[in-house]
Order: C-alpha cells, then structure tokens, then sequence
C-alpha cells in the first residue's frame, strides 16, 4: 500500500533529465495495492514495465513524455498485426507474464513522442514500431481519465487480457494539441488483441488510422494461439478522423459478441469495418452496430483497398485486384462472417460509398441486417456475395451513380 511519489525517488521536471530510472523504482518499491504517483510537471522517460495490483495514477497537469532516443526503448518481442515480432518497447509495458489488478488514472498525459521515435525506429529497422502503452496478459485492468498522444504506431494496444474497463480517456495519433497532423501512419487509436470481457466508453479517439480495431491474430500463428476477441462493449463514444470501429482484418482466432452503441463519428472515414481476407479462416460473427452517427467531410480517402464505404463488410480487404466471381476450394484458411447487425444508424460522407459488402465466392456473408438505417455518400449501396441481407427501413442515397 501507500503513494510512492516519483519526484521522491529522483524524477525532476527540468526539460532534459531522463528519469526511467527513477520512475521504475518507484514501481519496482511500490507496495501491493500501492500508488505511483506523478506530479505536475514534464517528466522525461525511456520504457516503464508496471506490475500486478498497483495503481499509475497521472495528476493534473503531468506528463510522461517518451525520450526519443532508441537506446530507452529496449527491443523485445510482443505481438503486433498478428504475429509474435521483435518490437521497440512502448512507453508504458507489461513483458508478458501474466499480471492482475493493473490501474491507469488520473488526468495527465501520456506521450510517447512518436513523431520522433516513429522515423527513428523505421530508419533503425531493428523492430516494429512501438506504442504509447502496451499491455499484455492482464486480468482485471482499468484505464481512466488520461490522455495518449503522439505515438510511433497504435496509441493503446492491449493483448490477450480479460476484464478490462476503459473510460473517459482521451487517444490522440493524428493531430498535436493545436490541431497540427503527427507525420506519421497506421496508427490506430485503440487495439483490442485476443481480449474478453472489455468495456469501452465515454472516451474521445482521434485517430490516424483505425479508432477501434478488434482483432485476434493472423493466418496460421492466430488459428494455433486460438485466443479469441468477445464480450466488448464499446458505448458512448466520440470518434473524430480515422478510420471508426473495426472487427479484423487480424481475425484468425475469432472475434464474436461485439457491441457498439450510441457512439458519434465526426470525419471519420467509416463508422464500421468488417474485414478479412483469404487465409485467415476463423470467423467474425454476432457483432451489433446500434444509434450511431457519422458525418464525414473528409476527402483525403475515398475508395482504396483499405477502404471501400462508410459502412462496408470487405471478404477482400487490402486486395487491389480480385475477382468476386470466381470461387476457390473452401479449407480451415477459409474465413466466416456471419451475424452482422446494423441498427439505428444515421451517417453522411462526401466520400466512396455509402454501403458496401462484398463476401467471398466461395463463401458468402450470412445473415446481415439493417434496419432503420439512413445512409448517404457519393456513391449509394453495392452488394454481392451475401445470405440473407435483410433491410427493414433502410434509405440509402448518393451524390453519383
């Protein structure tokens, strides 16, 4: 128990002292049921690892900011868009052995300094780009009232944890704080990895890429680790630019019981992505989408691989070239998407199609409902491939044909 003040152990808020040192002490003394505590200030720092039952509690006005020298942000091997890699460390970690009762609250910051690390680790190459904090292997996990900015890669990566509740942060990889655009991509808001029994809610992500994305691993590595994405909850939310929430397209061990509700998109690309492609077999199914919004003035993406509507369910995400007509012998690399409800959905976009769906030849979407649904783009609805696609009051318009 107790506050373990990491101004007490050494960390200073001068501009230039690194203070990794300091603050893993702090950690490392700080007592079952414990806090570390971080005061007001800028406090500089390489990769922290946190522990079992303790509490990092930012107060007003801190910040932990990532160092920028790659020497404080150690190789080490994690998972990362589907596979076990070798990665540079994020600024907060677990390293993978299995934790409990994990806490991050408060109202400071966490900045990883990513525009800096982000060309410096590509350039390095030793390691895929690291996160603003990753947590691996947690039971019981809570991440309150903060703010994330400015990370090398995805803002809040957790995997393979269970009973997590976030709310009421804030996650920021694509703009500063005064609205200037991070040189950076892919760079995800918040990813789910291989977890269960996840809420998320009341919380403002504005992303570079994916605000959202629930996956679960990919191609063979994911369908052998077999550890599915379920029970998440995502409520409440508001989402501004990026890419909205999306189920894949790292889907190999499954992702099913997805609910997101009552949420606002604001010039986001899409308010959801449903995607897979070839090879990953496993399945995505019983995802619910209900009272939500999106307004989108943003031009910079229409229709690419990576995106193709506002709503859009994609069996060939990522493919420039692909033929829909033309099946493939079905096998275990087959994927399965089934089960996909949309509801009380309003969203307007300037850009690519309002709807699109598009299963596999060989295998079709099954059981897609819309139902209350007003949807307008610049192009209308496209289809193809689907079992079941049911429509109860859906109204689908376009600036073009």
């Amino acid at each position: 128990m107790g506050i373990f003040n990491i101004a007490d152990y050494g960390a200073v808020s001068d501009g230039k002292t690194v203070c990794t040192r300091a603050i893993q002490r702090a950690i490392d003394l700080c007592g079952r049921g414990g806090t570390v505590y971080v005061p007001e200030g800028t406090f500089i720092t390489g990769a922290i690892y946190l522990k079992s039952d303790m509490t990092l509690y930012l107060a007003k006005n801190s910040k932990l900011l990532g160092s920028g020298d790659l020497n404080d942000f150690p190789i080490v091997g994690c998972p990362y868009e589907g596979y076990e890699q070798l990665c540079y460390a994020s600024l907060i970690n677990t390293d993978g052995a299995l934790y409990r009762h994990i806490t991050i609250e408060g109202e400071g910051t966490l900045d990883a300094n990513g525009v800096e690390l982000f060309h410096k680790e590509i350039e390095e190459g030793k390691g895929k780009r690291g996160r603003i904090v990753c947590i691996r292997n947690c039971e019981n996990l809570t991440i309150r009232g903060v703010t994330l900015r400015q990370s090398p890669a995805w803002g809040l990566h957790l995997v393979y944890c269970k009973n997590v509740l976030i709310e009421n942060i804030g996650v920021h990889t694509k703009y500063d704080e005064n609205g200037e655009k991070y040189n950076v991509y892919n760079c995800d808001g918040i990813d789910i990895d291989s977890c269960s029994g996840v809420v998320i809610r009341d919380s403002l992500i504005s992303s570079q890429d994916d605000c959202i994305a629930v996956k679960s691993g990919r191609d063979t590595i994911g369908r052998r680790v077999n550890i599915p994405s379920e029970n998440i909850t995502i409520e409440n939310c508001e989402f501004k630019s990026g890419f909205g929430v999306a189920m894949g397209s790292e889907m190999s061990g499954g992702v099913k019981d997805v609910y997101v509700r009552n949420c606002r998109f604001t010039d986001t690309h899409s308010i959801a992505s449903v995607k897979t492609v070839r090879g990953r077999g496993a399945y995505i199914r019983n995802i619910h989408y209900e009272n939500c919004t999106l307004d989108n003035r943003n031009t910079e993406i229409t229709d690419t691989k990576w995106f193709r509507g506002a709503l859009y369910i994609d069996a060939f995400y990522g493919e420039e070239l692909f033929d829909a007509d033309a099946p493939i012998p079905i096998d275990e690399t087959t994927p399965v998407i089934e089960d996909i409800y949309f509801k009380n959905i309003r969203l307007k976009t300037v850009a690519g199609n309002a709807i699109y769906i598009c299963g596999l030849p060989e295998r079709h979407f099954k059981n897609i409902y819309l139902e209350n649904v007003t949807a307008h783009g610049r192009y209308g609805m496209k289809t193809k491939n689907v079992d079941n696609l049911v429509t109860v009051n859906v109204n689908v318009t376009s600036d073009e044909d």
